[in-house]
């Protein structure tokens, strides 16, 4: 029922997997018009850095407004939300990536410990990473330009992979990611399935039931990575959706709230404002 864009990847260059772009240049694109309004929120099926090398300004990403410096990296994880700004006064660069770059080029213990491509919850969204943007972006366009472009697309992985890996431990504030602790498949496993069947259940039992284990073990693996219960995590992810939808799209609010799980718009309108300590009106009005 959402009418927010999902934008799928789309490269100039026929490049199936990685694309590398200049912002003033897609800045200069988006002017002269798209298939899709980058100032209005859409989703995302690919992954995307947002990296600032000059100026300043803001991004939003899923409804949270983020500002922008030199320095300033966003990380942008398949199936968000985001938008740009109207008449932005900051350059950079855009890389984007598919799942598919993702799953053939890195190493499997790379994914495991960059937290942002699959649980993006955990991640921090904005990083300053200016001790080592430009040494990264210096060599990506050194190897891209290239005339000898044997094994150009390994070694454009290897340079992202480096850098993906950078940027997480910048994010880590001790020498055990997340990522490696021992319950971490079973976390990721239940945020899957909270992403698939939520507009069905919000109960946690019935996704304590889905892994095979009980309420309270649920509760405990959900804790050890968001400091919150799973209730928590579930009702969050549904208010997410919600705002998503409310903000990007011309349905009711009673539509709304029934694709998100709601038979009732009453029920619905008591759990938004439980949440949120608005209505969903009053969100809508306010936006």
């Amino acid at each position: 029922m959402n009418n927010i864009p999902n934008i799928s990847f789309k490269s100039e260059k026929n490049e199936k997997e990685f694309e590398f772009l200049n912002l003033s240049q897609l800045f200069a694109k988006i002017r002269t018009g798209l298939d899709h309004d980058p100032n209005k929120p859409h989703r995302l099926s690919f992954f995307a850095l947002l990296i600032v090398t000059k100026g300043s300004g803001s991004h939003h990403v899923d409804l949270k407004e983020y500002p922008l410096r030199k320095g300033t990296i966003l990380k942008i994880a398949k199936g968000q939300v985001h938008a740009f700004e109207e008449n932005p006064s900051y350059d950079g660069f855009l890389i984007v990536f598919t799942e598919e770059f993702v799953l053939q080029y890195f190493s499997k213990s790379s994914i495991e410990f960059i937290s942002h491509l699959y649980n993006y919850h955990i991640s921090k969204t904005a990083v300053d990473g200016s001790n080592f943007n430009e040494s990264f972006i210096g060599q990506l366009k050194d190897e891209l330009e290239a005339e000898n472009t044997y094994a150009q697309k390994n070694i454009v992985a290897k340079l992202l992979e480096l850098y993906l890996l950078k940027l997480e431990r910048l994010t880590q504030a001790d020498d055990s990611p997340k990522q490696l602790q021992k319950h971490y498949p079973l976390f990721l496993e239940f945020k899957n399935l909270v992403e698939e069947k939520y507009t069905t259940t919000r109960n946690v039992k019935d996704y304590a039931d889905m892994l095979s284990i009980s309420t309270k073990h649920l509760n405990g693996i959900v804790k050890e990575f968001t400091l919150n219960s799973a209730k928590h995590f579930i009702d969050n992810l549904v208010i997410l959706e919600t705002k998503r939808a409310i903000a990007s799209s011309n349905y009711s609010l009673k539509e709304i709230g029934y694709a998100v799980g709601f038979d009732e718009v009453t029920n619905f309108t008591k759990f938004f404002k439980k949440h949120t300590g608005n209505t969903p009106k009053q969100f809508k009005s306010n936006l």
